[in-house]
């Protein structure tokens, strides 16, 4: 008697994930290059050599091609894990110290900004030509202002931020100092190191946020 061997489907699933990573490297490209409104779906099928059929399969729209961009950008990879639940976030909120804590977040957004600064840009001179992109960078960057408040709101809980400084105020000066807008004008206009830039963060955020030890 036959015995049906079991469906499997990791060789497709392989195939599906490689060619994703066709499109959104191709994207990526283009992105740069031709800035988000000119980079079209039928162009980015060209670069890819992804039939525009099976684009619109697997992403639905160019934004969506975007997002996925952003979101591995912001990620590391392509893993479906919301940020602030990744290891590496969970590792820095569960720093001993608020100092400890400041540092690791800043060596994260280094990564961050990294992976994600030229896309960004891209994204934010986009948004003046295009709704599209301007909706995407509104949403981007009222993500970023309530991630960024789960630090602050970690040092409130801590008592470790300044008694002269409101909650709303110093999520604003985070939102502010962690800006892919600073990271570009200090290493890309200005030329400072990637560590320069990463030092100087730690050291004003330190200084900008926390308490006085001796004033306790």
């Amino acid at each position: 008697m036959d015995v049906k061997r079991p469906y499997d489907g990791s060789r497709r699933q392989a195939a599906t994930r490689a060619t994703k990573r066709e499109v959104l490297d191709a994207a990526h490209r283009l992105f740069l290059e031709l800035g988000y409104p000119a980079a079209t779906m039928a162009r980015i099928a060209e670069e890819s050599d992804v039939p525009p059929a099976t684009m619109y399969r697997l992403f639905g729209s160019k934004r969506a091609i975007l997002k996925e961009l952003l979101d591995v950008a912001l990620g590391g990879d392509d893993e479906p894990i919301e940020f602030q639940h990744r290891p590496e976030v969970q590792e820095a909120f569960a720093a001993k110290s608020p100092e400890a804590m400041l540092d690791a977040f800043v060596h994260l957004l280094r990564g961050v900004v990294q992976r994600s600064g030229a896309l960004q840009h891209v994204l934010a001179t986009s948004a003046v030509v295009d709704h599209e992109a301007a909706v995407m960078w509104e949403t981007t960057r009222q993500q970023r202002h309530t991630g960024q408040g789960r630090i602050v709101g970690d040092l409130a809980r801590r008592r470790a931020l300044r008694r002269d400084l409101t909650q709303a105020q110093a999520t604003d000066i985070v939102y502010t100092l962690m800006s892919p807008e600073v990271y570009r004008i200090l290493t890309i206009e200005r030329g400072w190191t990637d560590d320069e830039y990463e030092a100087w963060l730690a050291r004003t955020l330190r200084d900008q946020l926390l308490r006085d030890p001796k004033s306790n």
